[in-house]
């Protein structure tokens, strides 16, 4: 007899956008962001016999993302999502977990004549600072990230010593360019309560502003011997910098850029030493995940 072995369900993509008002000096701060929430419970029947009488209707769970917008911080995000979770526990005795995911977006304040505007921003990237919290009655596990941070260094970068045999066709290289989208996300030891985590909250942003220069600064200063090692260095140092996170994790695609040889037109040198034009590749690409843990 088939029966539900897993279910959870909510509201995606809710675009939220908050503005903090400093009446003293008449600087706004704010936020925007792109929340998703499931729940979880006692919601078999909904699906096998068309109970409804146990669904938090979706349209119920997007407004409560704007209301506890206005009632709580959203800064830091990992605070925003507990109280957000929290709220479906304490309000539906029959939800047991609530899965919130959060993607906040860059607004970078403008910076005229030498001043920082009080309330002018611009978006210098599509990079996102991210969280993925899930609350139980059991403790809160949370997951911070960074996504979309691409960066490139044109030089410092190599690649040689891999397996060589009859399917093998890469050559061998001392110095390459090297382009990636830094995906990293750091999990959390379980919190209790919401009353832990708003105890810790300014952990949080200490710990994404650690996280992206480390990963920055490896990236830029080391001379790379392959993506796997840089992406272990830069997890290893988060791990040291933040001594409440279990697990760090990278997924680093390798975006290529490869040498054109333009020899045929005039013998013109534009390969090792003398390459200068690229053609930059948009697939297939190299892959590299890894996940560093506390031993």
């Amino acid at each position: 007899m088939p029966v539900i072995s897993a279910a959870r369900y909510g509201k995606d993509n809710v675009r939220v956008y908050k503005v903090d008002r400093d009446e003293a000096s008449g600087t706004h701060t704010v936020t925007e962001m792109t929340v998703c929430c499931l729940l979880e419970g006692q919601i078999d029947t909904s699906y096998t016999v068309a109970d409804n009488s146990v669904v938090v209707a979706t349209d119920s769970i997007k407004n409560t993302i704007y209301i506890k917008a206005k009632e709580h911080p959203v800064n830091p995000p990992e605070l925003y999502a507990s109280f957000l979770g929290q709220h479906f526990l304490d309000t539906y005795a029959h939800i047991s977990a609530a899965n919130i995911s959060i993607a906040v977006k860059r607004w970078t304040r403008m910076v005229i004549d030498g001043k920082e505007h009080p309330h002018s921003f611009y978006r210098d990237s599509e990079e996102t600072r991210n969280v993925e919290a899930r609350i139980t009655r059991e403790g809160l596990e949370i997951t911070s990230g960074i996504a979309g941070l691409l960066v490139l260094k044109s030089t410092g970068s190599a690649f040689y010593g891999f397996v060589r045999d009859e399917y093998t066709t890469l050559a061998e290289t001392w110095d390459r360019i090297l382009s990636t989208d830094v995906d990293a996300t750091w999990k959390w030891n379980t919190f209790p309560s919401v009353a832990a985590v708003q105890q810790k909250a300014a952990q949080f942003d200490k710990a994404w502003d650690d996280a992206r220069k480390i990963t920055m600064k490896t990236f830029a200063e080391e001379n790379s011997p392959s993506v796997q090692n840089t992406m272990y260095k830069m997890s290893e140092q988060i791990l040291e910098a933040a001594p409440e996170v279990a697990t760090v994790t990278y997924a680093l695609p390798n975006k290529h850029y490869f040498e054109i040889d333009l020899s045929w037109h005039k013998g013109l040198k534009n390969t090792g030493k003398d390459a200068e034009v690229y053609a930059p590749q948009s697939g297939p690409n190299g892959l590299i995940k890894c996940e560093v843990s506390r031993s």
